[in-house]
């Protein structure tokens, strides 16, 4: 199966025995609450809200949200809001963690401390899935926000983490594809000489489950014209992709700003790996999204659910 759009996403919404309780630290932001609230009315997360009471009433209020069902934990100043979310989900209370009007590194220094309780023995990632006008199907892109300069375990690790959350969503097999700046190997690129170490360990004892490529560059991923001019043969090359796996951060978040001002791309995004789904988006992201990473985040809880335990 693949995901045409984000219809496809929200139409995997599970059928849960309760509504998902999200903690949104940070909870005075707009677009966040929207989607919170949006999530909320269509009945499968309930919003625990994680910040500035006043602010945050404000803002509901504004809203017209402020009449709406919520639970309210006032942090007074001087106090961690992320820290007060991570008490919530240490203590069984949480289901999804939310980055609400926080900037992400007040946000994921506490998330990514070993000593407060969101670690598992995986490696924490960020997954995003995004609708680009030109490509025929959503694609994934990982890691943009969590591991700056990934090493060759730590590429594993995304890898997996890439495939399984497209696994979450139907995928059998889903084609990842290794982005280099070129896609002959090269020694003096190292990107190339790690793409074709994966490779060949993938080939040798598969480490994830899904079909690696790589390395190829960022056209051939996604344009069958420059297959066809640089004479490149790849089964997936030029729109069958499910997935890029970046470089490094640096060339993940580039790509993605660039599709979001360039092309008017849609995103969603979580970071998995952790204790509990984390819906994490742009601050300036419109409430769509972050409805939307709510509706990902609740799809991943699910197939966790049934996988994992």
């Amino acid at each position: 199966m693949e995901l045409k759009n984000f219809d496809s996403i929200i139409s995997r919404i599970p059928k849960l025995d309760r509504p998902l309780r999200v903690i949104l630290a940070g909870s005075d932001g707009e677009n966040m609450l929207q989607g919170l609230f949006q999530a909320q009315t269509e009945g499968f997360v309930q919003p625990v809200l994680v910040g500035d009471r006043a602010r945050t009433l404000v803002q509901l209020e504004k809203l017209g949200l402020d009449k709406e069902p919520y639970t309210m934990v006032d942090t007074p100043p001087g106090h961690s809001v992320t820290h007060a979310a991570l008490d919530i989900i240490r203590s069984g209370d949480g289901d999804i963690l939310m980055r609400g009007n926080l900037p992400t590194r007040d946000f994921l220094m506490p998330v990514l401390d070993k000593n407060n309780g969101m670690r598992t023995e995986r490696l924490m990632s960020h997954v995003s899935l995004v609708s680009i006008p030109e490509y025929p199907k959503l694609l994934a892109l990982s890691d943009m926000t969590v591991i700056v300069n990934p090493n060759l375990t730590q590429k594993k690790a995304i890898i997996k983490n890439t495939a399984d959350a497209l696994k979450a969503f139907g995928y059998e097999n889903p084609k990842l594809a290794l982005m280099a700046l070129v896609e002959s190997v090269n020694f003096h690129m190292p990107d190339t000489i790690e793409a074709q170490r994966l490779m060949a360990e993938h080939q040798r004892k598969p480490f994830a489950d899904c079909e690696l490529w790589g390395p190829i560059a960022y056209d051939l991923i996604v344009s069958k014209e420059a297959c066809r001019l640089k004479n490149y043969d790849c089964p997936w090359a030029g729109g069958g992709f499910d997935g890029i796996i970046a470089q490094n951060l640096i060339a993940a978040n580039t790509l993605i700003k660039s599709w979001l001002i360039h092309a008017h791309a849609v995103t969603c995004g979580a970071v998995v790996g952790g204790k509990v789904p984390i819906a994490l988006t742009s601050r300036s992201a419109a409430a769509e999204e972050t409805y939307l990473s709510l509706v990902f985040c609740s799809v991943l809880h699910d197939w966790r659910k049934k996988h994992e335990h």
